[in-house]
């Protein structure tokens, strides 16, 4: 499965395009739209190696749900929702989330929404682009 056209806008529309390098509210060097691999402070990018840094990172991420999910039937969206939030807060955070034993549990679960909604936080402060993008995640999740 791959992610769907609405779930690369919403990664693209929360992750933003940024073509030099910037720490994030965790403080992560980032560059482009959310990719972190060997970025470095004064690192710059163009729009067109920004998109192809996406879609690799999308892809590597795509691949890694999949394997915590092959045995489950998902649903274009839901498989879409899990690729955004794993590109967000990491694939580790996802393999060892309550969100992921939901899913695996029940992929129709209510419940999976007020998973989402846990993980709206920085450095233990609330961050709204993150309470914003969790809702969106289970929007498009439940869609």
């Amino acid at each position: 499965m791959i992610t769907s056209e609405k779930g690369i806008e919403l990664i693209k529309s929360f992750e933003s395009l940024r073509l030099k390098a910037y720490k994030c509210p965790s403080g992560v060097w980032t560059i482009g739209y959310g990719h972190t691999k060997d970025v470095k402070a004064t690192m710059v990018i163009s729009p067109q190696r920004a998109e192809r840094l996406l879609k690799e990172d999308i892809t590597q991420t795509e691949r890694q749900v999949e394997k915590m999910t092959y045995y489950i039937s998902l649903t274009q969206g839901q498989f879409s929702a899990l690729v955004s939030f794993a590109f967000n807060v990491g694939i580790g955070a996802l393999m060892g989330s309550t969100l992921l034993k939901k899913v695996r549990q029940n992929p129709q679960d209510p419940a999976i929404r007020d998973e989402f909604e846990k993980w709206v936080k920085s450095k233990g402060v609330t961050l709204q682009g993150l309470v914003r993008r969790r809702k969106a995640e289970a929007d498009l999740y439940f869609g």
